[in-house]
């Protein structure tokens, strides 16, 4: 990664809980994927968190503004909770490259995304072009792999709670380990700015980010062409 930049991505860490109860349930999938004959990097309990928005390369010089405009744009959000809940792969447990926990359908959780999606794309932010799929990396593989053996008996699994009051912004580091994400930014859910303060009346207009052309899409290593991620 350029000195002259970061990438970076707009999330949620799970709860300590939640993050317990699904390396439990990873370990189980680990046995069951090696007895199966699958290689599978499983992603550390430290990692788990939920994306919002995934932002790609950003210049250092904008992320001060960037913050600003998450902050602007998810002020008045009420605390909210999701709960973790069941097991997948990303496109198909018949065709998997990516091992997920879901999300219990939350609209809160929805909105928090949409409010996010509209205020980084007009910051400059490329769209996302598939719908909204919340979910919980666990682990990944090199190619494309039938997991149905290993996922299916597992998928209904409960999880735990995830009690928010603030996004992050993280950076995305590729270590020889695999990614670290470390925490630029906490932005807390505060009240909306009275129209006419000072807070209200500062906008930041779109910027050109000049992401480099080798530029990975998204966090979980998923290119952002049609058909080949689901989110």
């Amino acid at each position: 990664m350029s000195d002259a930049g970061k990438r970076l991505f707009v999330g949620i860490r799970v709860s300590v809980q939640s993050a317990n109860a699904l390396a439990g349930a990873a370990e189980t999938l680990a046995r069951r994927a090696r007895d199966g004959g699958h290689d599978i990097h499983w992603v550390p309990p430290t990692n788990y968190h939920l994306t919002l928005k995934y932002l790609g390369w950003t210049r250092h010089e904008t992320i001060d503004a960037l913050r600003d405009t998450v902050a602007e744009a998810i002020a008045g959000t009420q605390r909210l909770t999701f709960r973790t809940a069941r097991l997948g792969a990303f496109p198909s447990l018949d065709q998997a490259i990516v091992v997920w926990a879901g999300i219990d359908p939350s609209p809160a959780i929805q909105e928090l995304h949409s409010k996010i999606e509209a205020a980084t794309v007009a910051f400059g932010y490329p769209p996302e072009s598939r719908p909204y799929v919340p979910h919980v990396t666990l682990g990944r593989l090199r190619e494309t792999r039938p997991l149905k053996e290993v996922v299916l008996p597992l998928s209904e699994q409960m999880f735990s709670d995830t009690k928010v009051d603030a996004v992050s912004l993280f950076e995305s580091q590729t270590k020889s380990s695999g990614s670290v994400y470390v925490e630029v930014a906490k932005i807390p859910f505060k009240p909306r700015p009275i129209p006419g303060s000072e807070g209200a009346e500062r906008q930041t207009g779109a910027v050109s980010l000049g992401a480099p052309a080798d530029e990975p899409d998204t966090d979980d290593g998923w290119p952002h062409s049609p058909g080949n991620r689901s989110t």
